[in-house]
């Protein structure tokens, strides 16, 4: 929808998919309900009830299957994704379904309910499930990925059986516009109290910022600086505009908590009037050629110790050398140490140490502790600004207390989460894979993949996760990582995940030889 377009009520799809339908109205009208059988279950959850409706989608109909559990309705969604819009994408086995709406790419499935956007992994009311005319998932599931795009909002009607989507009224979004010009490079970062409504487009000279239904407001009047690619910024209530010297390439990505639009300009050539030549987007060759791997804590830095005396700098010590000794016997890469002895280093050199190695992978090794002492299992997590939960928070804190001492502490993690986001989904995307192996292969306690602030993982410039590889709190665990063998399972389920991941980086087949420890 470009600016000054009229709000009419009609369902604009911001996709290659167009609405088949006006009024903003879907009726499913019932089939006889058909109770399903004791015995006919989707993962151990039976159905309530299930059949056959028929969405009115204006002058338009065509058949739908629901289904409905104790937790609510699913109903089908890939007619109502041809109806409203969006690319839909599925896996293999049907086991992964990928929901892109303009930028926002939505990823989840029947395995899970949980839905990942990002950085944002969002619980649902219930898993989706496999039905009669592909998946079927919960309303909350539509809510969630149309409402903050599209502006459309869902209500199933129980007794009637229908399915009602309403568009949500304009609302008022301030926006507060920051740009800073470095090494070549200037970022312009827009910052939202809430996600708005919103697509972007490119022009010949700019880049537009649309709102769907949504009306901006400056937030603040503050100068920016003149700059050297960007010519101007203009704001309306429809629109907020980049206009850009010619020659120019954007790299733009989201980032949450709180919810920011930013854009990365390089420069192609010498800007008009300008004496300064900036520098080409930096290339990255692809692939996973160095891994740097960082034995947590050492020196007068012991980290957590155990009930009986185990240390977490000593077993992180030799779970890192273990690593590095296998990985460079199973793949051609080069392993480096963040150190190779008992030694005490700034958690920011550790991750510059990575950079400096231009490593394609940094992976931090840590041993958990809390005051719970049955708590158990594996946590992997990646950078965030904000912890996904409490104890993540907490464990975020107790890493960094070193550091949390420095007044530039908050404009540093500003900073470097900016930074780390350009690697944001690849770094999830390792976390995933390792805590998947640590899971099924090691039968761990599923602690899960978090996002949390640590300051080790600030200021790689590379995909980078930080792993909790047990609780040294825990007396049982404790017993099992001071036991070679036990530690040498983990190192497998290390080495694994990381096989699986360079092989999705190089975009190339896995021999199944090679998944094998």
């Amino acid at each position: 929808m470009r600016a000054g377009a009229p709000t009419d009520g009609i369902l604009h799809p911001v996709s290659r998919s167009r609405a088949l339908f006006g009024p903003l109205l879907i009726i499913l009208l019932a089939s006889p309900v058909v109770a399903a059988p004791a015995e006919q279950e989707t993962d151990a959850l039976p159905f309530v009830e299930a059949g056959f409706a028929m969405v009115k989608a204006g002058l338009q109909s065509f058949p739908i299957s629901y289904s409905v559990t104790r937790f609510g309705p699913l109903v089908t969604l890939e007619p109502l994704v041809k109806a409203m819009g969006g690319e839909l994408k599925v896996g293999p086995l049907g086991k992964s379904h990928e929901l892109t709406l303009g930028d926002s790419v939505f990823v989840f499935g029947p395995d899970s309910a949980v839905i990942t956007s990002g950085e944002d992994i969002i619980a649902i009311s219930q898993r989706p499930v496999i039905g009669l005319e592909g998946l079927q998932v919960p309303i909350d599931l539509l809510r969630t990925v149309y409402l903050d795009t599209q502006g459309f909002d869902f209500e199933w009607e129980a007794d009637e059986k229908r399915l009602v989507i309403l568009r949500q009224p304009s609302r008022e979004v301030p926006v507060e516009v920051d740009l800073v010009h470095l090494q070549g490079v200037t970022t312009v970062v827009l910052q939202f109290p809430f996600r708005p409504r919103y697509r972007i487009d490119r022009t010949d000279d700019g880049i537009e910022v649309q709102m769907i239904g949504d009306r901006l407001l400056p937030g603040s009047d503050r100068r920016l600086p003149p700059d050297l690619l960007v010519r101007d910024i203009t704001l309306s209530p429809s629109q907020l505009r980049l206009d850009l010297v010619p020659n120019t390439e954007v790299q733009d990505y989201v980032l949450t908590r709180p919810f920011r639009l930013v854009f990365d300009i390089y420069g192609g050539g010498r800007p008009a009037a300008a004496d300064i030549v900036t520098p080409s987007r930096p290339h990255r060759t692809s692939g996973i050629r160095t891994i740097v791997i960082d034995p947590g804590h050492g020196g007068g830095d012991t980290g957590a110790i155990g009930p009986t005396g185990g240390v977490e700098k000593d077993l992180t010590m030799m779970l890192a050398r273990a690593l590095a000794a296998r990985l460079e016997r199973r793949l051609p890469v080069k392993v480096v140490l963040t150190r190779y002895e008992d030694a005490e280093l700034p958690l920011d050199t550790r991750s510059a140490l990575a950079n400096q190695q231009k490593a394609d992978l940094f992976l931090s090794l840590h041993i958990n502790s809390v005051q719970d002492s049955k708590a158990h299992g594996a946590e992997t997590y990646f950078l965030s600004m904000e912890a996904s939960d409490e104890l993540a928070a907490q464990a975020a804190a107790e890493e960094n207390r070193l550091v949390q001492g420095d007044p530039l502490y908050n404009l540093q993690l500003i900073l470097w989460d900016l930074a780390q986001s350009h690697h944001l989904v690849e770094s999830q995307k390792v976390a995933s894979l390792i805590q998947d192996e640590l899971n099924q292969e090691l039968g761990l306690v599923n602690r899960g993949v978090k996002q949390a602030p640590f300051r080790v993982l600030m200021g790689a410039s590379m995909p980078a996760v930080l792993v909790e590889l047990g609780f040294l709190s825990n007396p049982g665990e404790e017993a099992r990582l001071q036991d070679p063998g036990y530690r040498s399972q983990l190192i497998d389920a290390l080495v694994r995940a990381i096989i699986r991941y360079k092989a999705t980086v190089e975009n190339r087949l896995l021999p199944a030889a090679e998944a094998l420890p």
